[in-house]
C-alpha cells in the first residue's frame, strides 16, 4: 500500500517506520534537520529493544512524493495550513486522507449524525475552509492516536510505551467502507492497533479527555503526567474529567469512562511530559484552540457548566499567548 504520512516528526515518525518496515511503500513529509536526517541515514525507530531503520521516500515538497494509497496527516491542528497549500500532488480520486491529530478536528460538523445536536462554530480551525476545499470532504477520514513518543535526534525517533500504539480510524460519517479495512489491515499488519469503530467521534472525545483534562494540567505546573497521582492535583483532573464527560454526553456521546477510572488509585502514571508540554517548553505553536477553546465551545453551545475547565482555558491560553505560541 503507497502511504505518504505528513508530517514525520515524533508520532508520525513512529508511524512511517512501522509502516514502512512491515512491507508498505512508505513516503514521508518533512522538515528542516529532521529531513536531512532522514534523507541521509534514514528514519531510525527506538521502541523497547527494537531499532528499525526504515529507508523511506522523503520530501518537504508532496509533489515529489506523487498520488498515494492512504495519507496520514499527524500534523497537529495548528499545523494544518501546510496540508492545505501543498496536499493535492498526493491525492488520487478516492485517496482517503487521515486526520490523527489532538482534540476537536475541523471537520467534526460534517457528517454528523441527525439526531445530535449541531457543532459549535470551528471556523478557527479550517479558516476560511481551506482545508475542506484542498482535501475534500469526500476524502476526509477521522483519526485518534494513542502513542507516546519524542524525536530523540533529527531523524530519531524513540517509541516510549512500544505496546501503547493505537490509531482509529473511521469515516466521518461513520459508514464502513473498504477503504476504512484497507487502511486497518495496513496499520494492523505494522504492529499499530487499529480497533474497528463505529463511531470515530466516541474515539476523538475518548482521548480529548486525557488531553483535556490531564495534560493541560501537567501543562500549567510544568510537570510530567505523574503530577496527577498528587491529591490535590488528582482532585483537580477529577473535577475537570467529569465536566467534560458533561459537554460529551450534552452532544450525544456518552463515554464509558469516569474520574475514577481515568484518575483512580489502579492508574499507572509514566515520567512522560504531555505534547502540549513539550511545545510550550520548546517554543512551538500550541493545540489550544483544539484541545482547549473547541471543547468549551461545545459546553457552551449546550448549556453545560464548567467551572474548572473554563480556569484551565484562561490559565493555558494566558501561557500560550504571552510566549506568542497562540493568537486568541
Amino acid at each position: 500500500m503507497r502511504i505518504c504520512v505528513f508530517g514525520a516528526g515524533a508520532i508520525g515518525g513512529n508511524f512511517a517506520a512501522r509502516l514502512a518496515d512491515s512491507g508498505n511503500e512508505v513516503s514521508v513529509v518533512a522538515r528542516g534537520a529532521h529531513l536531512e536526517a532522514i534523507k541521509a541515514r534514514g528514519l531510525t525507530l527506538i521502541a523497547g529493544d527494537r531499532r528499525i531503520v526504515a529507508r523511506v521516500k522523503a520530501s518537504d515538497r508532496p509533489a515529489d512524493l506523487g498520488p498515494q494509497d492512504a495519507v496520514i496527516s499527524t500534523l497537529k491542528a495548528n499545523g494544518l495550513v501546510a496540508l492545505a497549500e501543498s496536499v493535492g500532488p498526493l491525492l488520487g480520486p478516492d485517496t482517503p486522507v487521515v486526520f490523527a491529530q489532538n482534540g476537536i478536528p475541523w471537520w467534526y460538523g460534517h457528517g454528523l449524525d441527525k439526531s445530535r445536536p449541531a457543532a459549535p462554530d470551528l471556523s478557527r480551525l479550517d479558516p476560511g475552509g481551506a482545508l475542506a476545499k484542498a482535501v475534500g470532504l469526500h476524502r476526509v477520514m477521522g483519526g485518534a492516536i494513542t502513542s507516546p513518543n519524542h524525536v530523540i535526534e533529527p531523524g530519531v525517533v524513540h517509541n516510549e510505551q512500544p505496546d501503547r500504539n493505537t490509531l482509529w480510524v473511521g469515516e466521518i460519517d461513520d459508514k464502513q467502507t473498504p477503504r476504512v479495512e484497507a487502511l486497518r489491515k495496513a496499520l494492523i499488519g505494522a504492529g499499530i492497533g487499529s480497533p474497528s469503530t463505529r463511531d470515530i467521534r466516541y474515539d476523538i472525545w475518548h482521548k480529548l479527555m486525557a488531553n483535556l483534562t490531564g495534560s493541560t494540567v501537567c501543562l500549567i505546573l510544568g510537570q510530567p503526567n505523574h503530577i496527577q497521582k498528587t491529591p490535590m492535583i488528582n482532585s483537580l483532573c477529577r473535577r475537570a474529567h467529569a465536566e467534560a464527560l458533561a459537554v460529551a454526553a450534552a452532544h450525544g456521546v456518552v463515554l464509558d469512562d469516569s474520574p475514577d477510572v481515568r484518575y483512580g488509585a489502579k492508574r499507572v502514571y509514566f515520567d512522560h511530559r504531555p505534547s502540549i508540554l513539550q511545545d510550550y517548553d520548546l517554543g512551538r505553536p500550541m493545540e489550544i484552540e483544539a484541545i482547549v477553546r473547541a471543547p468549551l465551545a461545545f459546553a457552551r453551545s449546550a448549556g453545560v457548566a464548567t467551572p474548572t475547565l473554563d480556569v484551565i482555558e484562561q490559565l493555558t491560553v494566558s501561557m500560550a499567548s504571552s510566549k506568542g505560541l497562540y493568537l486568541p
